[in-house]
């Protein structure tokens, strides 16, 4: 598919939380990635307001493993807290994902030039992003490679179907919907054969509004860098 990249994913432990439980406190993991998890690490490696990247499907390529650590979160008025967190630990994945320009964007447009992100977003992947990767939090930073989706085997090939129930799918932010409200999304949750097939942003059927919000104003001649542009300062030397 046109502008679509396939990377693998790994590290040592994630975090992957839904919004209630990220505020603070006891956190517990969800034992697969979120959508918007996976979207952070897209926009990691190379995002523009342009584009919205789409993340298809993931496969889950090391046993779903979990471990309980006691932390130090910083809390409000200074200092730290006890706390226990419940990570995944040891996790790789396959994804695959592509990217669409953001039609509630049209004063962008100009920046749509076909081939320039797309190669721009290649380069960035080989070089394990353009900004530090973290699996669901600051805390748990992760790895980026290319890689063909499909190769290899997950320890989850011959498992016909696992149930994950209502899981936290992602936000629905004012600049990708065109209304000036913020939600989240919830969907049922499955993964067949080690891998999870997400259904797009609008296809989730359960919606909850967060907040009324506006989206941020960006000007191609102002406070944005055109993708020609971009593309010229990355082939400079360090």
């Amino acid at each position: 598919m046109k502008n679509e990249i396939s990377f693998k994913l790994s590290g040592r432990y994630a975090l992957f939380t839904d919004p209630i439980t990220k505020v603070g406190g006891e956190k517990c993991t969800y034992h697969i990635p979120t959508y918007e998890a996976l979207k952070g690490v897209l926009k990691s490696i190379y995002w523009k307001p342009t584009l919205i990247w789409h993340v298809d499907k993931v496969r889950v390529m090391k046993s779903i493993r979990t471990q309980t650590k006691g932390t130090k979160p910083l809390v409000w008025n200074g200092g730290n807290s006890l706390a226990i967190y419940t990570f995944l630990h040891d996790v790789e994945y396959q994804v695959k994902a592509h990217f669409e320009w953001n039609e509630h964007r049209p004063e962008l447009e100009k920046d749509r030039i076909d081939g320039k992100h797309f190669s721009i977003a290649k380069r960035m992947l080989e070089k394990g992003g353009r900004q530090d990767i973290f699996l669901g939090t600051r805390d748990c930073q992760g790895y980026v490679e290319p890689c063909e989706y499909g190769e290899g085997d997950s320890p989850y090939d011959d498992l016909d179907e696992l149930s994950f129930g209502m899981m936290f799918h992602g936000f629905d932010y004012p600049d990708e919907t065109g209304t000036e409200e913020m939600h989240s999304r919830f969907w049922h949750a499955k993964m067949q054969h080690g891998e999870i097939q997400f259904p797009r942003p609008e296809d989730c059927d359960h919606r909850h509004f967060v907040r009324n919000m506006a989206a941020k104003a960006f000007d191609i001649d102002a406070n944005m860098t055109h993708v020609e542009v971009l593309e010229s300062q990355l082939e400079k030397p360090l």
